[in-house]
């Protein structure tokens, strides 16, 4: 599949109008990925339930995890993975396009997922859902049942960065950290939306508001998504690693990054939770 319009600024976007016109192929699989920070008041799943696109499938990442770990939806192993893609009806050689309830938020956190887990054929519907119903499109309401099919994962673990990844990247410098948080957040001056969490930053990191690089839900343009990045201190020639609360936004910065050619070398996926969560690891400024 190509990308069924040139002027989005992703490969990996497609337009409301492309999967109406496709909405009944048998190769394709729409996702609704909507998740809510705490702060927001919303539910997803609720939601999903209440109006979704026809024959959209609702992918939990607070279930479809590694529910051992403490820390929320943190990336399931394999064989969950698997499991989870065979009960909701998403197999080998299918394409599918994700949206949330937002137009590009979680989204991007389950079109990352996808792609560690090795599906090349993942995209994100361009607006999200607020475009998709301000257009009068179709819905339905009610759960999607799918028949179940055979997934293979095929997982880079390298993509995805653990504690000890950014401790090193910071310590030796082979990789700008790059926080997706607001910069209030950042700054240590907004709280965070976990209860008992303190705000601040990891010494060292960088900021990158993933707001700056929206517009009304919508990725910007190619121009705006360097100057934001530029704005924060990054150098887009050498590697970057995403981070953010807790693995969410961060995957907006990548996505951005891919749009624009850079792909970054992984995300944090334990995030600002884990690292502030720990105890022991430093934070600027001090809380």
């Amino acid at each position: 599949m190509t990308n069924s319009d040139p002027a989005l600024p992703s490969k990996w976007l497609v337009s409301t109008q492309w999967l109406e016109d496709h909405l009944d192929a048998p190769d394709i699989v729409v996702v609704d990925g909507s998740y809510y920070l705490s702060t927001m008041k919303r539910d997803g799943h609720q939601e999903y339930l209440a109006a979704h696109i026809p024959g959209a499938v609702f992918f939990d990442i607070n279930k479809i995890a590694d529910t051992a770990n403490p820390l929320p939806h943190m990336v399931p192993p394999p064989e969950v993975f698997a499991s989870a893609m065979r009960n909701l009806g998403i197999g080998d050689g299918q394409t599918i396009v994700v949206y949330d309830g937002l137009g590009l938020f979680s989204a991007a956190r389950v079109w990352w997922t996808f792609r560690i887990f090795g599906v090349r054929e993942v995209y994100i519907l361009d607006g999200g859902f607020p475009k998709w119903k301000a257009e009068g499109r179709r819905i339905e309401l009610g759960e999607t049942r799918r028949t179940p099919r055979h997934f293979t994962p095929r997982f880079n673990a390298g993509a995805v960065a653990a504690l000890t990844d950014i401790q090193k990247a910071l310590a030796e410098k082979t990789a700008q950290v790059v926080d997706a948080r607001s910069a209030e957040r950042f700054a240590g001056t907004a709280p965070e939306p976990r209860p008992g969490l303190p705000s601040g930053h990891m010494p060292g990191a960088l900021n990158v508001p993933y707001g700056g690089i929206l517009e009304d839900g919508r990725l910007v343009d190619h121009d705006r998504i360097r100057q934001a990045f530029r704005q924060g201190g990054v150098d887009l020639d050498k590697p970057m690693i995403t981070s953010c609360g807790s693995g969410v936004t961060a995957a907006i910065l990548t996505f951005a990054l891919d749009a624009i050619g850079k792909s970054p070398k992984a995300l944090y996926d334990g995030s600002w939770t884990e690292w502030a969560s720990d105890g022991k690891q430093p934070i600027e400024p001090k809380p």
